[in-house]
């Protein structure tokens, strides 16, 4: 399965040599030999492709030759004063009852971390520490994935300065949700961050992330990858909140594998950045799985967020439900694009997707493109898509009340996200996710 198809080949438009940015940071990137060897194959596939554009398929909606132009250097390593300011960011958006673990441009910060407070059946490692254990033979293999390819893929996989490498055991219920907390502190500057998580057959597992900045930190990349093998009859939930500074760029990439009988909630809400793309390819491997994707994008301004997801079934007898949401106000750009795929072999499958638009100004803009590619003729499949403004009437209703206009808009925006949102079954992180709507809702004008 392929999130990215890129078949026309564009030039990155840089100031300099494209491989300028791999050369200057290749003394900071983790593993030597085979993993040294794959970082190149990785950029020299990144350096062929070029920035994604518009006339490839996957991407027409979100040019990053346009909207990023060129990849910013490699953030420095983090230093006390850096550290200092994010432990005042994440104490900020703590959410009460996790476990955290930080990492400050791009490098795991375990002085920031609650590592000493792990629950049993937990094990928690840097991408760095085990990049550069020789002794491990696969390390390489982390940073390789057969599920995904695209330019901003390689990107990631060439530029990966750290991350954290998370094993929970079979059969280990995990009560405190792990949190992944992602600061910038430091402007003009990318991270590079690679996680990944194996959830053991029969486990229990919460994951939450977050992308925040700290100390003023302004025009920044964040490049993320999060690979997520989930284990026959195990259950994740897996929420992300994207509240990046308002000229930040967030590029963002999902891989998972979902065993048999297993169940999968996911949620991404993004209301930061000036530039985001949220991707995802998730392969249903095994019978009788069970998943559900949801998202909301809350834009204003110039803003451009971009939700890209991709389901394969595999396998008879999987069931998958997307629900999308997008509130866009101003001159901002909202994007969807969902595949639905079905395998000649995945009879029994059953699977829907809805995405809906509210837009709050004229020149606000929501593009949304669901999709369905369906070789099984045993099949429940079924998608659809609206895009429309306020109701006038409810609205009027509303202010007849007592109530302001902006009063009034912020009550039907609530309950047009509100579906989405309340698909996040843990109380703390449903709680979290409003309060982060709640807040862009106040700031509008």
């Amino acid at each position: 399965m392929e999130v990215l198809m890129n078949v026309a080949l564009a030039k990155m438009n840089t100031e300099g040599p494209v491989d300028e940015l791999f050369t200057s940071a290749r003394g900071r990137l983790p593993g030597s030999r085979i993993v040294a060897e794959a970082r190149q194959a990785a950029f020299d596939e990144f350096a062929r492709l070029g920035l994604p554009h518009r006339r490839i398929e996957d991407w027409k909606y979100t040019d990053l030759r346009a909207l990023l132009r060129k990849i910013a250097p490699l953030a420095p390593a983090p230093d006390k004063a850096a550290l200092a300011l994010a432990s005042k960011a994440v104490k900020s958006h703590a959410i009460k009852g996790t476990q955290k673990l930080v990492l400050v441009d791009g490098v795991f910060a375990p002085q920031l971390s609650d590592i000493a407070a792990l629950e049993t059946g937990v094990r928690v490692h840097s991408l760095r520490e085990t990049l550069e254990n020789d002794s491990n033979p696969v390390r390489a293999d982390l940073l390789l994935t057969k599920l995904a390819s695209g330019a901003m893929i390689s990107l990631n996989a060439a530029m990966a300065t750290d991350g954290v490498v998370i094993g929970i055991a079979d059969q280990a219920g995990i009560s405190k949700p792990i949190y992944i907390v992602h600061v910038a502190t430091n402007s003009g500057t990318s991270a590079f961050t690679r996680s990944l998580i194996q959830l053991g057959h029969g486990a229990r597992a919460t994951l939450v992330e977050s992308f925040i900045a700290a100390g003023g930190a302004a025009s920044y990349q964040a490049h993320d990858s999060v690979v997520l093998s989930i284990g026959n009859d195990a259950e994740l939930e897996h929420v992300r909140l994207v509240e990046d500074a308002p000229d930040a760029a967030n590029i963002s990439t999902a891989v998972v594998t979902v065993g048999a009988k297993a169940r999968l909630n996911t949620f991404n809400l993004t209301v930061g950045g000036e530039v985001s793309r949220y991707q995802a390819a998730i392969l249903i491997s095994g019978e009788g799985a069970h998943v559900a994707t949801n998202g909301v994008n809350l834009l204003n301004g110039r803003q451009h967020a971009d939700t890209t997801l991709v389901l394969d079934h595999v396998v008879p007898h999987g069931e998958s439900r997307e629900i999308f949401r997008a509130v866009v106000d101003d001159r901002a750009h909202s994007v969807f694009q969902g595949r639905i795929i079905v395998r000649p072999d995945a009879q029994k499958t059953d699977a829907k997707m809805m995405t809906r638009a509210l837009l709050l100004s004229d020149d606000a803009e929501a593009d949304n493109k669901p999709e369905l590619e369906i070789f099984a003729d045993d099949v429940t499949c079924g998608h659809g898509a609206t895009t429309g403004a306020l109701d006038d009437s409810l609205l009027f209703y509303l202010r007849a009340r007592g109530l302001s206009e902006k009063e009034a808009q912020a009550l039907l925006i609530q309950a047009f996200v509100g579906e989405a949102i309340e698909s996040i079954a843990n109380d703390a992180l449903r709680e979290f996710a409003i309060t982060a709507a709640q807040r862009w809702l106040a700031a509008r004008g």
